[in-house]
């Protein structure tokens, strides 16, 4: 029997061991078919405009669509087949907080979509993508443990 509360914990020490996360260092929160994310928003993260630069808009947005899939699937990643984003506001300050979703799931796919809020709980993002089964394992991806 799957123990799913152990699954989404491990899910959520391998989105923390992952490098790209020591730049941003999000915290995330994983159960059945969802996931929030946290980031405190920083300078780093502009562009020269001096607001929150689309990338990590997209990053939010993706990350928490595919862990809300991953949270179905205990053997192996997920990979993100296509992703739409839209940005709706600009942000300069404050925590950003990103919910995905699976809204619909098959043998074969996940469709998930994502939201990102700014501190004051405004939509600022929106996003959907496709997710599908990949070849590596779970157990032999970083920080899975």
């Amino acid at each position: 029997m799957i123990n799913f509360i152990e699954h989404y914990r491990k899910l959520e020490n391998m989105y923390a061991a992952a490098p790209i996360n020591a730049f941003y260092q999000p915290k995330m929160q994983i159960s059945e078919g969802k996931a929030e994310l946290i980031l405190t928003v920083e300078e780093k993260f502009f562009h020269a405009a001096r607001a929150v630069h689309g990338s990590v808009y997209f990053k939010m947005l993706d990350d928490a669509a595919f862990f809300a899939a991953n949270s179905y699937e205990t053997e192996v990643f997920v990979l993100t087949t296509a992703f739409t984003t839209y940005l709706t506001r600009p942000v300069s300050s404050g925590q950003l907080r990103s919910v995905g979703q699976v809204v619909n799931k098959n043998r074969t796919q996940f469709i998930a979509e994502a939201i990102v809020y700014d501190e004051e709980n405004r939509e600022i993002g929106r996003g959907n993508g496709i997710f599908v089964r990949g070849k590596t394992k779970l157990v032999d991806a970083m920080g899975y443990i």
